[in-house]
């Protein structure tokens, strides 16, 4: 069973992890307004078209955001890795979500109710600054994955989903750089055929292997 310092441990590390430049010590009376939940591989955190009670920072392990559209079609928007903040959108709008979020391997996660949120703004206005900044900043990449989307061809957009790859699972190697993700992760993320992904990796000199992309 988690202590109040081990709540307070692990926000303290999801604010530097998250805001560096944010100077805040997590109060004692933040601790019963938070809690620590743990996710097997293959649990679900969170549907989509539901209601989002919380938001939520990764602490260990990996949460696959994903959509499924109405013909089935299953869309990744991010693999989230720790320490991110994730589902703030919804729990924020007061909306269901319009993704839902899997634990992609086994994880940990801090969960930050409505309690715990307003306490927060309202007693921390550095947090509020920070946060909104924050959402700013996703708000644009989000539009950058849409304009990519809709606007460019298939080698642009599979050379933008490697390197948000890159950034969430990269890894150095011996043989150079590991990315962490299968073509047909590559693939869903590029909105591409798996088809397409090997092809266009296959003409970049990359290679797959082990359920890994390696890049020399």
């Amino acid at each position: 069973m988690p202590t109040q310092i081990d709540v307070l441990e692990a926000l303290q590390q999801v604010l530097q992890g998250n805001f560096p430049r944010l100077q805040l010590q997590p109060q004692a009376q933040l601790a019963p307004l938070l809690a620590l939940r743990s996710l097997r591989a293959g649990r679900t955190l969170f549907a989509q078209g539901t209601p989002v009670q919380a938001f939520y920072a990764l602490l260990s392990g990996e949460i696959e955001s994903r959509f499924t559209a109405p013909d089935g079609q299953v869309s990744v928007l991010e693999h989230v890795q720790p320490p991110l903040l994730f589902g703030l959108g919804a729990f924020v709008a007061g909306l269901p979500s319009r993704y839902e979020a899997v634990a992609a391997r086994p994880s940990r996660v801090l969960v930050i109710g409505a309690a715990a949120y307003r306490l927060l703004m309202d007693e921390h206005p550095g947090f509020a600054r920070a946060l909104l900044a924050e959402f700013a900043r996703r708000f644009d990449g989000t539009l950058h994955q849409l304009e990519a989307a809709r606007h460019r061809r298939a080698p642009e957009r599979l050379r933008l989903a490697l390197e948000q790859l890159q950034r969430e699972r990269g890894e150095p190697c011996a043989e150079g750089l590991r990315v962490r993700a299968t073509q047909a992760e590559l693939a869903a993320l590029a909105g591409v055929t798996r088809q397409t992904a090997n092809e266009w990796l296959r003409a970049q000199g990359l290679r797959s292997r082990y359920g890994c992309l390696l890049i020399q």
